[in-house]
């Protein structure tokens, strides 16, 4: 099926009992048995809920995977991925991730005996020379939050299968509908389903999608004894929001690209980062392993006093974290999202004080581009 029939349709059926199209919100804590171990295929609604299959049914068939294990938050699900390891273990891991995903190997695994090390995994030559005898996996964020920063997929499998370690691909910039990491021979991927998958900006999720049997069995089991589930209302907004997708994704898109080019030319912007501008020193990698751009641009404006004027000065941008939902929104991932990566980590990757990362939502293009227009005049007066 096509990507939007698939998201519409796929781990879905009316219900049996009453026709609904809607997949029902299944609020239970536990399910009634017939007898002693005698059920329907479902227990006790940490371990197993109709709701939440449905969700994980859906967006495992749209990221072209066999499984997928649904959490209460996209670092809770990150975090069951690092419970599949043992202590000893050694990550490579993009320099430039999401601060929380910094954060949480940083200040909580370490503790665990796990060790980390960050590279830019955009250079297959720095990846391949971190690895060691005790690496058991590679974690790479393509594009990277928030310098839009791509690693070669193909590149990354290749090197895992070599030396015999599991990938980890976090896709929340791209969503399935822009890029599909499985394909590559990628071993899992993750998304932060707050963002696109439920583009609504009222839900806090995570996902982790796989085709390998034997990978779902360790997260099921990490879903079940961990308890990081998300509740059924959750699963039911992110299951009616992903039948959207694709068709906010290319609004997103459409809006990024014009709002890049604008950026690109304007004469207060010292730098903008997007890979669907032929000026991206990826650009033709970004051809080769999405079939979009996304919605998220970043600029740099030179100091944090600029920064701090443009974001108190839009109007349909909103100065929030997060990123993904409908509205466009304006962060300063200095301040703001990266905090937690060291200074000098932040400005050895270019993460300034003056950098601003711009979720562009999907309100009218020429509205954005006034507003975006009359903020960076407002930063320059």
């Amino acid at each position: 099926m096509g990507f939007q029939t698939d998201s519409i349709h796929a781990g879905q059926q009316p219900d049996p009992s009453t026709g609904a199209i809607m997949t029902p919100i299944f609020q239970t804590s536990t399910f009634v048995q017939e007898s002693i171990g005698k059920h329907k295929g479902y227990e006790y609604a940490r371990t197993q809920n109709p709701t939440r299959q449905a969700m994980e049914k859906n967006i495992a068939v749209l990221e072209k995977g066999k499984h997928g294990i649904a959490f209460a938050s996209g670092l809770a699900a990150i975090s069951a991925i690092i419970q599949m390891l043992e202590s000893g273990d050694h990550v490579v891991c993009s320099d430039n991730v999401y601060g929380g995903t910094y954060r949480v190997f940083e200040t909580l695994f370490k503790k665990f005996g796990l060790s980390f090390s960050f590279v830019d995994t955009s250079d297959i030559t720095r990846v391949e020379r971190a690895v060691t005898p005790q690496t058991r996996l590679i974690f790479v964020e393509t594009p990277t939050n928030p310098m839009l920063t791509l690693s070669s997929l193909e590149e990354i499998a290749a090197l895992a299968a070599e030396k015999k370690c599991l990938t980890v691909v976090d896709n929340t910039f791209m969503s399935p509908y822009f890029q599909n990491p499985l394909v590559f021979g990628i071993d899992m991927v993750v998304h932060s389903s707050t963002k696109y998958l439920n583009g609504h900006s009222d839900v806090v999720g995570g996902i982790v999608l796989t085709r390998r049997d034997d990978l779902a069995e360790k997260l099921f089991y990490i879903q079940n004894a961990a308890g990081a589930v998300p509740g059924p209302q959750d699963c039911f907004l992110i299951l009616r929001a992903t039948k959207t997708l694709a068709l906010r994704m290319r609004e997103h898109e459409k809006n990024a690209l014009a709002l890049a080019r604008y950026l690109e030319k304007h004469s207060a912007v010292e730098r903008v980062y997007y890979p669907g501008l032929p000026g991206h020193p990826q650009h033709d990698l970004a051809k080769k392993q999405m079939s979009g751009f996304g919605g998220i641009v970043s600029m740099e404006l030179g100091s944090l006093e600029n920064a701090r004027k443009f974001a108190e000065a839009v109007r349909i941008f909103s100065l929030a974290e997060s990123l993904g939902g409908v509205e466009s929104l304006v962060d300063h991932p200095a301040i703001m999202t990266h905090a937690s990566v060291p200074r000098g980590e932040r400005l050895r990757m270019g993460l300034t004080d003056g950098l601003i990362r711009l979720s562009v939502g999907v309100e009218d293009e020429e509205d954005l581009l006034a507003d975006v227009e009359q903020a960076l005049a407002a930063m320059r007066s």
